[in-house]
């Protein structure tokens, strides 16, 4: 459903705003050894991020990535969705065709806009900051 830069960022993000909630920034090969992602792919995929204001990042001694306290609230996950992957997760068709409408749908066209329609709700109203409880509590994971 996702593609896997999009399945980075948004372990990148859930993980780095765990740590932003101490108002620590987060170096690139620690994001990438917690999220299990090569360093040169999670390093292109923050970027992007920060491009989008989701991130913020700082050079030097003590740099690198964070997220505002502020802005774990307001992060929602169809903002790194949308910043990675485009709009396309909320128009696709289920089965990839290029003209599946209403008027002239694929064959799992019904059944797949109540999943389209859920997986959308679910995105815009699900905050990184909640996203983060179950990291600090050890009953979510985000990597094997």
């Amino acid at each position: 459903m996702f593609s896997k830069s999009c399945e980075y960022a948004i372990r990148a993000t859930i993980f780095i705003a765990t740590q932003s909630q101490s108002n620590a920034n987060i170096g690139i090969k620690e994001i990438a050894k917690e999220i299990d992602s090569p360093i040169a792919f999670t390093a292109k995929i923050l970027q992007v991020l920060v491009k989008n204001n989701i991130l913020k990042s700082t050079k030097g001694v003590g740099g690198g990535f964070m997220i505002l306290k502020n802005d774990l609230k307001n992060l929602k996950l169809s903002d790194i969705v949308i910043a990675i992957d485009g709009n396309s997760v909320f128009l696709k068709c289920g089965l990839g065709l290029s003209n599946c409408s209403e008027d002239h749908p694929c064959p799992v066209h019904e059944k797949f806009k109540f999943v389209k329609k859920d997986l959308i709700f679910m995105l815009e109203n699900t905050n990184l900051e909640e996203l983060t409880v179950g990291i600090k509590k050890g009953t979510t994971f985000l990597k094997y």
